[in-house]
């Protein structure tokens, strides 16, 4: 089993990347986030798992532990295939996946392209119990959606190699200064954090 990959990044595109893995170029598909953040000739570090089936071997890879614990879930489900659970993850932090679970809101999924009525209460009836949703003490007084939106992009940022500090800085500014749309999408906080951070400073390794 492929656990993870460490390496520089080869090719962005889509939803998959390419990482320079000893030589070797290993496709990964993951989500548009992390696609975005993801700078070709930098190291990136992902979290994948191998997914074989018949005709294919396809890696899957997340820059947290938390969101490929979630998507090793929801493939779990009858019905949620390895394509849907990245689409979940792709339009859900780990953590508005486990609040919307515990709160029994199958909405939440049935905004998912390819995941209809039946699938999406079936997630969150087979997941139940299973995944902890944040307390409200954890939880801003921001809208309850940012902070998934703010945990994933300092999550992005910082497996890119910008330190916490940097990157909580950036995406706090980001956060105060956002129209209420962008500020509820990852792609354009991490987008405008990146901006903030600038091309000079880019995953940090060059410190």
């Amino acid at each position: 089993m492929i656990s993870s990959l460490r390496g520089p990044v080869l090719v962005a595109a889509g939803t998959s990347l390419v990482i320079d893995v000893g030589g070797v170029g290993m496709q990964v598909s993951t989500t548009p986030a992390l696609v975005l953040a993801a700078r070709v000739g930098h190291e990136l570090f992902v979290h994948t798992t191998l997914i074989v089936r018949e005709d294919a071997l396809t890696l899957f890879g997340f820059a947290t532990r938390d969101e490929l614990d979630v998507f090793d879930l929801l493939i779990g489900v009858t019905g949620v295939g390895p394509r849907s659970a990245l689409g979940v993850l792709s339009a859900m932090s780990p953590s508005q996946v486990a609040t919307a679970i515990a709160a029994d809101d199958d909405a939440a999924f049935r905004k998912v392209t390819g995941i209809g009525p039946k699938t999406a209460k079936l997630i969150t009836v087979s997941l139940a119990g299973k995944l902890v949703a944040p307390s409200a003490v954890d939880v801003p007084v921001a809208a309850g959606s940012a902070r998934g939106v703010v945990d994933s992009v300092l999550a992005a940022l910082t497996g890119l190699g910008w330190t916490e500090r940097a990157a909580v800085e950036a995406v706090d500014e980001v956060m105060a200064e956002a129209s209420e749309a962008d500020s509820a999408s990852i792609p354009a906080v991490l987008r405008l954090s990146l901006a903030r951070l600038g091309p000079a400073q880019t995953a940090g390794r060059s410190r």
